[in-house]
């Protein structure tokens, strides 16, 4: 198989604070868990589940350990349509770990124990694999997590044009992972290579060195992006290109779980855009696939893509 939108990464199951408040300083606070994650897992379940009815195939490219933790998100991705068999399994290595703490501030601390997720290298990535590849999609994070993981996905992006195909780049810096400041400096010539990059305001602001978000995605533009998406959670998105700036409202919902909703929102935005929707229409879908998210608990959504439209449909904007 070779399928059209590819990712590559971090295969994480995440155990998360059941609580608001409660820090991982706490004995005897209480975790619940475990749930599939890796910011490039919940990217590719999105786009997976968005897929099907825009005839658009998805796989994946990571590392597990041989443990039930690694069947967990394997079988997540498999049932959503994700084509798996590129991951690999690392003996020795157990499949990795994100311990999640919830603060009153809307903020989250992490602690990873990154085990098999660190161990993708690049004779992982194979060139047959990507002979029809359209998008593939670059997370900071799976650049950051090891020396490996981010050959890896150089070796991806350089198949991917080679082949015609679009690269799409979420920034996802991770302090936990890597300093800021050599994030920067690795991600600088992705940016080059990218046509559709997907920052938050603070990730815009980081890589230009601007002190507003709306500047910093317009000097992005000059970078190499054409189309930068700014995804501002619970205020929408702006989308930006050389010709125009697209302010797309949020859809007003409950917030139960923040995780993964930016991941989620890239995964629906980039199927729209390989479907030639137009941009202000794939940024409205992907802002109903981000708000849909955050009404679950846990990293990645189970929303198909009719349960989507139906809620865009009752939507009154």
């Amino acid at each position: 198989m070779c399928p059209d939108i590819i990712c590559a990464g971090e295969m994480l199951v995440e155990i998360m604070r059941a609580e608001v408040g409660v820090p991982h300083l706490q004995v005897g606070g209480i975790y619940k868990g475990p749930y599939p994650s890796g910011a490039p897992c919940i990217f590719i379940d999105s786009a997976a589940r968005m897929a099907k009815a825009r005839k658009l195939t998805t796989g994946f490219i990571g590392t597990i350990g041989n443990d039930d933790f690694g069947k967990v998100v394997v079988e997540k991705m498999k049932a959503d349509g994700v084509d798996c068999s590129p991951i690999a399994t690392r003996d020795g290595f157990t499949t990795g770990v994100a311990f999640v703490q919830y603060n009153k501030d809307g903020s989250r601390k992490f602690i990873f124990a990154a085990g098999a997720a660190g161990q993708l290298k690049d004779s992982d990535v194979k060139d047959a694999y990507f002979k029809g590849v359209k998008d593939f999609h670059v997370m900071g994070s799976a650049m950051s997590i090891s020396p490996t993981s981010k050959d890896a996905v150089l070796k991806a992006i350089d198949l991917t044009i080679k082949n015609g195909g679009i690269v799409s780049f979420d920034p996802n810096l991770r302090a936990e992972m890597m300093p800021l400041d050599k994030i920067r400096e690795m991600v600088q010539p992705v940016i080059k290579k990218t046509k559709i990059l997907l920052p938050s305001g603070e990730e815009a602001m980081l890589l230009t060195g601007d002190k507003d978000a709306k500047a910093a995605c317009e000097n992005l533009l000059k970078m190499g992006p054409e189309v930068v998406v700014l995804k501002e959670a619970k205020d929408g998105c702006t989308v930006f290109t050389k010709k125009e700036t697209i302010k797309v409202p949020a859809f007003k919902v409950k917030e139960v779980d923040p995780t993964g909703a930016g991941d989620s929102f890239g995964g629906a935005f980039v199927v729209e855009y390989l479907a030639k929707a137009p941009l202000k229409d794939a940024a409205r879908f992907a802002n109903a696939v981000g708000a849909l998210k955050v009404t679950s608990f846990g990293p990645m959504a189970a929303n198909s893509r009719e349960e989507v439209e139906k809620f865009i449909a009752s939507q009154k904007i």
